[in-house]
């Protein structure tokens, strides 16, 4: 999606009526807060007024082609793994969250950017996201010696961003043929030599009677959600969920003043291919259910999506990425609901001393033996 460069607009909101600087969201709380006098200013927010609902998919595709719902961000790229992301204004210098490389901050640039829908504030602190990891890291077995040291002086440098997700509803109906499979027994007469005499014994058999079904299942799907961002391994991304999703607020630049905000790389269009992916899944074990029988054999199906609907959220989490013996790892904290996702490099050396003791050990069992049977 092409951004066009705009010129930013203070928002006043964000500024401190005490000091005049830039007012921060303080994660756990409905408040913005200066972090050099101390102020604090509530953010409106009014719980029972607010209703979560989704959005047409095709009105929202069209007004992202027209560029009808955007604000300006100042937006950096990294030039090493590729992801956008916006900036605080205070910002002067930076590394990328995402692979720790040097951004080129005069690149810079205000871009006019899709507003999200709905936004999950962040709820575990800085703070408690470091005691979280550290915790973390004394569980870890086999690794390096220098690890925790190095990677416990880069948890200051732990970084609030916001990830760019889908969130997808659908209701399908589905055209299905196939088989279904009934089982019946008979019985069978066999011979068995027990105490060297033959014997005729009779046992049950299995088998399965098939004949052919069609028919046609609805389901109903809320809220699958699919990461709009390629920045993290999907195995850490993965591994993020679940959230939050019921202290999900409509989208407020007050929520995000003071973090980092990632554009989207997946689009709406590619992500619901994903989410039609993951569907899919269901869908079969629905048709299996209505197949019944013991068995099912699905032969063709074909599923029809209305009703489609999205909602572009930003979701939280603590990030910081380092490289270890020229590789890159990732430690990530849900924001939302405190849990700990880590790459971790393993020690040969402590590896082969295990080894090398548990093979010691069998032989000074196997010794033992020995001299006791002796």
């Amino acid at each position: 999606m092409p951004q066009a460069e705009q010129p930013a607009t203070l928002n006043t909101s964000l500024q401190c009526e005490s000091c005049g600087a830039t007012l921060h969201f303080a994660p756990g709380t409905h408040q913005l807060k200066c972090t050099y006098c101390g102020a604090t200013n509530d953010i409106p927010y009014d719980t029972g007024a607010l209703t979560i609902v989704s959005y047409d998919y095709e009105a929202f595709i069209e007004s992202v082609r027209n560029n009808n719902n955007a604000h300006v961000e100042r937006v950096v790229s990294c030039k090493n793994c590729g992801a956008a992301t916006t900036l605080p204004p205070e910002v002067n210098s930076e590394n990328c969250t995402f692979c720790a490389s040097p951004l080129v901050l005069n690149e810079a640039a205000n871009q006019q950017i899709v507003s999200p829908h709905y936004v999950l504030p962040f709820q575990v602190t800085q703070t408690d996201a470091v005691k979280a990891f550290r915790t973390w890291l004394t569980k870890l077995w086999f690794a390096p010696n220098d690890l925790a040291k190095m990677a416990t002086n880069e948890s200051s440098k732990f970084k609030g961003m916001y990830l760019p997700h889908w969130s997808y509803d659908a209701d399908t109906t589905t055209d299905y043929d196939g088989e279904r499979g009934d089982y019946y027994y008979t019985t069978e007469t066999y011979t068995e030599t027990v105490n060297g005499k033959t014997e005729t014994r009779t046992r049950q058999v299995r088998h399965t009677r098939w004949h052919y079904v069609s028919g046609t299942v609805y389901n109903q799907f809320t809220d699958i959600i699919v990461a709009a961002s390629q920045s993290l391994p999907p195995k850490v991304s993965n591994r993020l969920e679940p959230w939050h999703m019921n202290q999900l607020v409509r989208y407020n630049e007050q929520y995000v003043s003071g973090f980092r905000s990632e554009l989207y790389q997946v689009t709406a269009e590619n992500g619901l291919t994903e989410a039609k992916r993951r569907m899919d899944g269901v869908i079969r074990n629905t048709i299996e259910h209505d197949i019944g029988g013991d068995e099912q054999r699905i032969g063709s199906y074909q599923a029809l999506y209305e009703n489609l609907a999205l909602k572009y959220l930003l979701l939280p989490v603590w990030i910081s990425a380092y490289k270890y013996n020229n590789k890159l790892y990732h430690f990530t904290v849900n924001a939302s609901t405190g849990e700990v996702v880590g790459e971790r490099p393993y020690s040969a050396a402590k590896i082969a001393l295990a080894v090398l003791a548990a093979i010691g050990i069998i032989i000074f069992i196997a010794y033992c033996f020995s001299n006791s049977s002796n």
